[in-house]
């Protein structure tokens, strides 16, 4: 994406990899002693660009998704098989402890529904988020969001809680309906009655904690997008024991 977007990017990181390719998945946080991170060029026959946390979203979704995998084929607690993976990362450590308490992690949840559990670092911030979920007629139900962010000091309180929302919420669109379809090189959506977003009445409750921090400001427009949709396909899976490998999400 970055050369039609970037004048001379092209020409600047010719026979290297384009970091929003891989940005999250090769400097992922877990401690895991052997690491392979692959991309693969295309040229697409129509025009792209940008959209809310470039690479992270789907970086985060593949590394969170995984290290979900690993955690229950390991017979672990996802919760705590992350703090085990994270040790020598503190903010992490903060966010995702902050929200695991928030969301009473370990509990039983309400009759029907299951957590699921994401932390992402991006833009110099992180942010760690659960889930409850259910499924309906074989349609996920986003019940409500626990959100942690430490985005270092926080300047104005209510903007990083209005972000963190909106974030989500754009993040739950893309995961539960977001797509584009070509056909004879025309998008197949073009206005509001043919691409779905998530209503008011769909929209979940989101709880926002904000870390005290004395770190440099990190962003807020972008680092709450990425970890909802592998909370929501972790959820998912704990409730049904099915995993979510494409997007937006089709249960079977």
């Amino acid at each position: 994406l970055v050369p039609v977007w970037i004048p001379g990017f092209a020409e600047h990181f010719a026979g290297s990899k384009d970091p929003t390719a891989t940005e999250g998945a090769s400097n992922h946080p877990y401690h895991v002693p052997n690491i392979n991170v692959n991309f693969a060029k295309v040229d697409l026959p129509v025009p792209v660009g940008f959209w809310r946390s470039v690479g992270h979203t789907h970086t985060g979704f593949v590394v969170e998704s995984f290290i979900d995998e690993l955690a229950h084929a390991a017979g672990q607690d996802p919760y705590q098989y992350r703090r085990e993976l994270l040790d020598a990362h503190p903010r992490h450590l903060a966010v995702l402890d902050a929200v695991a308490k928030a969301s009473d992690w370990g509990s039983p949840a309400p009759e029907g529904r299951a957590r699921g559990i994401a932390v992402v670092e991006s833009f110099g911030s992180y942010v760690a988020e659960v889930a409850e979920v259910s499924v309906e007629d074989g349609r996920p139900r986003v019940h409500k969001v626990w959100c942690a962010i430490d985005c270092g000091v926080v300047v104005n309180p209510a903007i990083v809680r209005a972000q963190m929302e909106s974030g989500i919420v754009y993040g739950l669109t893309a995961g539960l309906y977001g797509e584009i379809n070509i056909d004879k090189g025309r998008a197949v959506q073009g206005n509001f009655d043919t691409y779905r977003m998530l209503r008011m009445n769909e929209s979940p409750e989101v709880e926002v904690l904000l870390m005290p921090s004395g770190d440099d400001p990190g962003g807020v427009g972008e680092p709450g997008t990425p970890p909802i949709i592998p909370a929501v396909t972790n959820a998912i899976f704990a409730l049904t024991g099915q995993r979510v490998r494409d997007l937006p999400i089709r249960l079977t």
